[in-house]
């Protein structure tokens, strides 16, 4: 593989959402107090089940963003080749498939399923109809349940010890506003090419609302699953959430975009946050 083709895949991958919800596995993890075995699993599959979901989108959308003239698309461009993605889509799946099976199978199931098989789903189509939020909220939702799995295996003879559900809940509600939001910049390019999915629906003006109402749900969600233990600073935190989301409607210029931004990364910051007490309990 040369340099050229390597840089073009790290770019195919998209790298931003990539290391985001990696990052988010391995803070939850560290949250539930995952042995370092678990914590490298745990990290391993989730990186490379978002490397499979990216490098399917761009080959699937390559034919699309090449009419458009997307210079920022190695697939478009041809500085990857179809060949070489489809190789690297292979491996990935591979190492995603063994490493998420290897923390036991009902993690593995979840993963593969709900945030390998809902990345996918989008990927093939569901992003295009009224329900093209539904992938990104169930695997959002799936990821502190897989992280929970993977740390709280079933004892001799028991089930699986289920995720509290307002974890999937924060998940769920982070996954729909992470959705809205990233469709945001390419509405109107979209629907030239026929897809209509929930932001398109709505159209900017309302999905830029909704998005950051979801969060401040998500941040409520969380101070009021975990109970009375945040005391007054989850609810700080909640008020600092709702500050963002009049600025993240109201603002002008560049402003809505950052503070939507500093709001997804202030919810993901209080589910880990309180996602440890529950782990520390």
């Amino acid at each position: 593989m040369t340099t050229t083709t390597a840089a073009g895949l790290a770019r195919s991958c998209h790298p931003g959402p990539t290391l985001a919800v990696t990052a988010l596995a391995a803070l939850l993890a560290f949250a539930f107090t995952a042995p370092p075995g678990v914590a490298v699993l745990l990290v391993l599959c989730v990186f490379t089940g978002q490397l499979v979901i990216g490098w399917s989108n761009d080959v699937l959308d390559a034919a699309r963003d090449r009419h458009d003239g997307r210079h920022d698309k190695p697939l478009a461009t041809g500085q990857v080749s179809r060949l070489a993605a489809l190789a690297a889509l292979a491996i990935a799946g591979g190492v995603c498939l063994v490493s998420s099976l290897a923390l036991g199978w009902e993690p593995g199931v979840v993963h593969l399923v709900g945030l390998v098989g809902s990345g996918l789903a989008y990927n093939l189509g569901a992003k295009a109809t009224a329900a093209s939020f539904v992938p990104y909220a169930v695997a959002f939702g799936s990821l502190p349940a897989v992280v929970w799995l993977a740390t709280h295996p079933p004892e001799m003879g028991a089930g699986a010890t289920l995720p509290p559900l307002w974890m999937v809940v924060v998940g769920a509600l982070l996954g729909v506003a992470a959705h809205l939001l990233n469709a945001l910049p390419d509405l109107s390019q979209d629907l030239g090419h026929g897809i209509r999915g929930l932001p398109h629906r709505l159209g900017p003006s309302r999905t830029r609302r909704l998005a950051p109402l979801l969060m401040l749900a998500a941040m409520v969600t969380s101070v009021v699953g975990v109970g009375g233990v945040t005391q007054w600073w989850g609810w700080a935190v909640v008020t600092l959430g709702a500050g963002l989301a009049v600025l993240a409607s109201r603002g002008r210029g560049a402003v809505p975009f950052r503070a939507a931004v500093a709001m997804a990364l202030l919810t993901a910051s209080l589910l880990v946050l309180t996602s440890r007490l529950v782990g520390a309990g």
